[in-house]
């Protein structure tokens, strides 16, 4: 579960970046920035759901603050 959720990190990462490259390449005039952008909410939003789903199943326990 931990190497799932490391790589979900690095793809919304990779994607944030993607849209970075986009918006500083394309100066506003096509909408690849848009769909990086909304590529790094579904993956977001996949995440969490993910996580939730997880907890629900007892695959993952919090631990508390220590």
């Amino acid at each position: 579960m931990k190497i799932l959720v490391a790589i979900a990190f690095i793809l919304i990462l990779g994607s944030l970046a993607s849209a970075l490259f986009y918006l500083m390449r394309d100066k506003g005039k096509s909408n690849r920035t848009v769909r990086a952008l909304a590529m790094r909410v579904g993956l977001s939003i996949t995440l969490f759901v993910l996580i939730l789903i997880a907890h629900q199943m007892g695959w993952i326990e919090p631990t508390g603050i220590r």
